[in-house]
């Protein structure tokens, strides 16, 4: 009966609050005419710099091969995704437009094409729910973070990092991510953290030294691949969970 009459209750203090006030809902972004903006960032005279990616919704690509530190486009069809640019020193960050929030992002346009330059670098990507590819293979990299929303990214580590990476942090949400060529990657650290989603961690590659990796993720379906010619120990700590594992596999 406490459960009915709260709930009554509930439905009748809703529906005086509706009849006293209006609502206004944010009104649909209107898509204009495709914009394209040339991103073009020199390297800053430093040993090291901190690049920050912040990126909100759409499509982002990352390549290698920029004679600079950033060389690449992004085309939008909504004036608030038009990018900035600051640099600061060995600080550079480049940022989507200031959107607080977006209803829908039907026939909204967000494209950043970007190639990164080979110097010595902190890389950062923040981002929401967008479609990433990133090719990291020849540059740089003494640590790399990522942390997005529900997104669908393809990661690849063709090449072998140039620097001895610290750490390399991922987080995501429900997302379904592949990263290739891991080992490549050349770090001490991987912290791998995910929602709900499927993923796949490739560490082929030239691996030149130990490295250690955390994976921690909700209710998922996560695929790990070693090579068979890298010595690896495997430490699953997992309540309800189904695990397949090769042959090539010993239990203790």
């Amino acid at each position: 009966m406490k459960i009915k009459f709260i709930s009554a209750f509930l439905v009748l203090a809703l529906t005086s609050i509706a009849c006293g006030f209006n609502v206004d809902l944010p009104k649909l972004p209107t898509p204009g005419p495709d914009v394209t903006d040339e991103i073009k960032v020199p390297t800053p005279k430093t040993d090291n710099v901190n690049l920050s990616l912040s990126f909100g919704a759409g499509e982002m690509t990352l390549a290698t091969g920029a004679d600079q530190l950033v060389d690449g486009t992004a085309t939008y069809n909504y004036e608030a995704f038009k990018p900035s640019v600051n640099a600061d020193g060995d600080n550079v960050k480049i940022q989507m437009g200031n959107v607080k929030s977006i209803p829908s992002f039907k026939n909204l346009k967000n494209v950043w094409d970007l190639k990164l330059g080979d110097t010595p670098m902190d890389l950062t990507i923040e981002s929401g729910a967008y479609t990433g590819k990133f090719e990291f293979g020849g540059l740089a990299l003494n640590n790399l973070t990522i942390k997005d929303g529900a997104a669908h990214v393809d990661l690849a580590f063709s090449k072998p990092n140039l620097n001895e990476m610290s750490l390399f942090h991922y987080e995501t949400g429900a997302s379904d991510v592949k990263m290739s060529g891991l080992a490549n990657a050349n770090f001490s650290m991987m912290d791998f953290s995910a929602g709900a989603g499927d993923y796949t961690l490739d560490f082929s590659g030239d691996l030149k030294r130990d490295a250690s990796v955390k994976i921690s993720s909700g209710l998922s379906n996560i695929i790990i691949v070693i090579p068979e010619n890298v010595n690896a120990e495997v430490t699953v700590d997992s309540g309800a969970s189904n695990i397949n594992a090769g042959s090539n596999w010993r239990r203790p």
